[in-house]
């Protein structure tokens, strides 16, 4: 059972609960992480979330996206998640900016996380974990701030925020 850690507005952990639990209508504030990974050519790995997802099903976002769990540092949990979701090791991975979200998809399940924004290059392909991705491809980093901007549903509000930050840091 893979369980997320309760934090309050400081970031301040208040508990632990099991993730299948937590994402509701109502979702506790909780750690989490979120990966842009890019390849020699300032490309960006994009994924498109399984259907199966509970949270933001179908929809195409950065990298990877994960919950460091009780007692895990958040470079280690996404590595973890980075071996689990896209089948890649062996790369550095850096906290470049912290970040805080909370935003509901579709269907009223809400995202409520302290969402640290992480990045790593690497020409590696992934081999998707069909659990968590159903699509994945390389896209230019300019191309995808325009297209973010043409086409927002199309991705999660997240990664368009993100995206943002890490533009005005020259990240990408």
């Amino acid at each position: 059972m893979e369980l997320v850690v309760l934090v309050d507005e400081n970031n301040n952990e208040i508990g632990t609960a099991p993730k299948d639990t937590v994402h509701t209508k109502n979702t506790p504030l909780h750690r989490a992480f979120s990966l842009f990974f890019f390849n020699s050519k300032k490309e960006l790995l994009l994924t498109r979330r399984a259907d199966t997802k509970k949270t933001f099903p179908g929809v195409w976002t950065n990298s990877v996206c994960g919950h460091p769990g009780p007692g895990e540092k958040v470079i280690e949990a996404a590595k973890r998640r980075l071996y689990d979701e896209l089948g890649i090791t062996g790369v550095e991975v850096k906290e470049v900016s912290p970040y805080r979200y909370r935003f509901a998809d579709k269907n009223g399940i809400v995202e409520n996380e302290i969402c640290p924004i992480l990045v790593a290059f690497s020409d590696a392909n992934p081999k998707v974990n069909p659990e968590e991705v159903d699509e994945w491809e390389w896209m230019d980093w300019k191309e995808f701030l325009a297209e973010i901007q043409n086409n927002p549903d199309k991705y999660s509000p997240w990664s368009i925020n993100e995206a943002a930050i890490l533009k005005k840091l020259k990240i990408g």
